[in-house]
């Protein structure tokens, strides 16, 4: 699809206001809505960018040309400007796009971005090979009834039902990249394969993006004659697929303009209302990242918010998951914290499957706090220090409940200094003594500094009790009688590395 084909759309009527005839031949590679500024950071090259001018005022007469750049920076394909606003487009935006080289596109008032949005889809995604031989395996009948569901809106499910019914197929499922059932009462789903280990189903829309994108058609059982029109359905369901991209990462872009107003601590009314929160009560805060690993393969920006996001969808709860400026993603879910996390540990297994290159998906899921900026932020703050931890790979801010819990959350490099701070002159003792200190000081403080049960426990004589904790005390300097000295060593033996030996 290019520029020009836009004017051509049925009943859309959108007119050009400029426009060269070599601009109108730039290819369009998706749809983005604004009405920032400056949404340079939000665009993709050869997007449509689609805005309702809520952004321009006619006494800022810079403001046109600010936006026009912003645009040029992204490499946009073009612009397209409503009219419901304004009743025209400013003769200062003509200008800026003019200026540096944007096609400017007029959608009517009363056109729905949507209906703009859905018929770009459907171009792009939906001349569905009609002399491919995939496609051609799908009576013209059936293939008109499939469009006809598929321009109407129709969910997938019912799309996917309608073709099984008239095609004689076996039964179907359709699911996402990691996994999530699209299609109600599809029968189970195998287990996701690994991404590079063979895909299981056919793959529909695009799938040129993170490791979660597209969605995947599979038969039950799949059978060789089944195939062509297998192929020819996932074509069709190609729409669908692409329309729902793109609205997830415009829900992730929205997503990261309220992270960003939370970093900025600024007012957080409307983003949350963009988002869909805005009276939804207690926010869980979720941070999440994919790590590299071993063989420091760099992994993409936006990857870990599109699995985060795919992890969160099936709570049936509004949530906003993004990426801010920096490259942190984080989530805030209008659900309970156990629930949040539930969901997210066993989300992960899949997810985690579609990652190669020894990349870990770890997520932290901190506490529940309500919308306002201060209480989020902390709760964000908690959610990345449990993300920064050893505590496994969904973390929840329930587990710091104990000081073991707590620790968990500290780099294993600082604990590990910790430890070996306060407990090396018993780790030399014990590596040069078959009685070992460090033993007895766990049992001892285990027992809560009982003498006779740490005897018992420890099969020795009371006397020898009194003279190792003495011994200790000497080594370490701490006086157990203290309960200061003693949550100090406790915390000392619990950060002990997990290759030593307590």
């Amino acid at each position: 699809m290019i520029v020009g084909d836009l004017l051509h759309l049925d009943d859309l009527s959108i007119r050009l206001a400029w426009g060269t005839p070599e601009l109108l031949d730039r290819p369009v590679t998706g749809v983005s809505s604004t009405d920032l500024q400056d949404p340079a950071r939000y665009l993709q090259p050869g997007e449509l960018v689609l805005t309702g001018l809520v952004w321009w005022q006619p006494a800022d007469t810079s403001g046109a040309l600010r936006f026009a750049t912003a645009l040029r920076s992204a490499g946009v394909a073009a612009l397209l400007a409503g009219e419901g606003t304004h009743g025209s487009i400013p003769d200062s935006l003509a200008e800026a796009c003019r200026t540096h080289g944007i096609p400017l596109l007029a959608v009517p008032a009363g056109v729905s971005f949507r209906a703009v949005t859905d018929r770009v889809y459907l171009r792009l995604w939906g001349d569905l090979r009609a002399g491919a031989q995939d496609t051609a395996a799908i009576p013209e009948t059936v293939r008109r009834e499939l469009l006809d569901l598929v321009r109407a809106e129709a969910g997938p499910g019912e799309v996917l039902a309608h073709a099984v019914g008239r095609l004689g197929l076996p039964d179907c499922s359709l699911t996402t990249a990691g996994g999530r059932p699209l299609a109600p009462g599809a029968p189970p789903v195998p287990s996701v394969p690994p991404a590079g280990r063979g895909e299981a189903g056919l793959p529909v829309g695009p799938q040129d993006g993170s490791p979660f994108d597209g969605w995947r058609l599979r038969a039950h059982p799949r059978t060789p004659a089944a195939d062509p029109a297998l192929q020819g359905l996932a074509e069709l369901l190609a729409p669908l697929a692409a329309r729902a991209q793109a609205a997830a990462g415009a829900r992730r872009r929205t997503a990261g303009r309220l992270l960003d107003a939370l970093a900025d601590e600024g007012r957080l009314a409307e983003p949350l209302a963009a988002c869909g929160l805005d009276g939804a009560g207690p926010l869980v805060a979720v941070s999440a990242r994919i790590e590299p690993g071993r063989s420091g393969d760099e992994v993409p920006a936006g990857w870990a918010a599109h699995a985060l996001a795919e992890a969160l969808h099936p709570l049936d709860a509004p949530y906003a998951a993004g990426t801010d400026r920096t490259g942190l993603t984080a989530a805030l879910v209008a659900a309970p914290v156990e629930r949040v996390a539930e969901r997210l540990r066993r989300a992960r297994p899949a997810l985690q499957a579609r990652l190669t290159g020894r990349r870990t998906l770890r997520i932290g899921v901190g506490p529940a706090a309500p919308p306002d900026p201060e209480p989020l932020r902390a709760a964000l703050v908690q959610a990345r220090y449990l993300l920064a931890g050893t505590a496994g790979p969904v973390a929840s801010a329930a587990e710091l409940d104990t000081l073991d819990g707590l620790l968990r959350g500290i780099p294993a490099e600082v604990t590990a200094a910790f430890h070996a701070r306060l407990l090396a002159p018993l780790t030399a003792h014990d590596e040069e003594n078959s009685v070992s200190l460090l033993g007895t000081l766990a049992v001892f403080l285990d027992h809560d500094g009982s003498w006779a049960r740490t005897a018992e426990s420890l099969h020795i004589h009371v006397n020898t009790v009194h003279y190792r904790i003495r011994r200790i005390e000497e080594l370490t300097g701490r006086n157990l009688a203290r309960l200061r000295d003693r949550t100090d060593l406790r915390a000392a033996l619990l950060c002990a590395p997990q290759t030593a030996s307590s």
